[in-house]
């Protein structure tokens, strides 16, 4: 790991912008409409406006701040969404690292973060064709300052549950020390991974697409085991037929996948592993 950047001493404020852009998906097979309409209806129950508010204002106090403004709003016939402007703490700030460490879990909720905001989206979606239903939730964290929203990628990862999760992290623009000089990043960073608790790493399996000199950073992860009960809404996998447990299996590996690698896989790779 290389080492921390030297305390930067700068002129006026850090303007540097952190943004992490992070999106989970949730993946289950609902063979009917009683049971992709069930579905759904947990979906918006479990990941209501109210609790998305509670996971946000959480976030805020992991990277602490003061929050401005909440808007939110659960959406018909499904979906809801909460954007929370935010607000500097000065002192905390000086307190909090930007050490390429897991940040706390949902038990260790600590305090700092920028004039910014915080925004959250769901998306329910079913596919009466297949069965194939997902729950696509689209959380973005942006900071103007020291802190980096990464401190808070470890807890979003806990309080939702994940089978593919992608993630993007970019700093952009810069800000100047007391000789004038650029300073395009504050802190080193070598992968969002850095930023995992060890139990994320173990469960899931990662793929980075970095590119150093631009300051972006994407890793994508998807579960390591796969059993497809984990996957069925209101049946079990011993009530199927071997014949309907093959398709359902062939179905759901195939929907991870090609979440995962971001496009529609060929047949040839109907098989693949993520």
């Amino acid at each position: 790991m290389p080492n921390p950047l030297k305390k930067l001493r700068l002129e006026g404020f850090n303007n540097l912008t952190k943004s992490l852009s992070f999106n989970i998906y949730d993946v289950c097979y609902a063979d009917s409409d009683e049971q992709r309409e069930a579905y759904i209806e947990y979906i918006d129950e479990a990941y209501n406006a109210e609790r998305l508010t509670a996971i946000l204002t959480d976030v805020t106090e992991i990277i602490g701040a003061n929050i401005l403004n909440i808007a939110h709003q659960d959406y018909e016939p499904q979906g809801a969404s909460v954007t929370m402007l935010i607000s500097e703490e000065p002192i905390a700030a000086e307190a909090l690292s930007n050490n390429a460490t897991p940040g706390p879990l949902p038990e260790a909720v600590v305090a700092h973060l920028d004039k910014s905001h915080i925004t959250v989206h769901t998306y329910p979606e079913t596919n009466p064709q297949t069965g194939i239903s997902t729950f696509r939730a689209d959380i973005d964290v942006s900071t103007c300052g020291r802190i980096s929203p990464l401190r808070a990628l470890n807890y979003l990862i806990h309080s939702f549950e994940s089978d593919v999760v992608t993630m993007d992290y970019r700093v952009r623009g810069f800000t100047r020390d007391v000789r004038g000089k650029k300073h395009f990043i504050d802190h080193n960073i070598s992968s969002i991974q850095n930023y995992l608790s060890s139990d994320t790493k173990r469960k899931f399996q990662m793929m980075d697409v970095n590119v150093y000199q631009e300051n972006m950073f994407h890793t994508k992860m998807v579960l390591k085991h796969f059993r497809v009960d984990d996957y069925l809404f209101c049946i079990k996998a011993k009530d199927l037929s071997d014949r309907e447990y093959k398709r359902i299996h062939k179905l759901l590996r195939r929907e991870l996948s090609e979440i995962f690698y971001g496009r529609n896989l060929g047949r040839e790779l109907e098989f693949m592993d993520p």
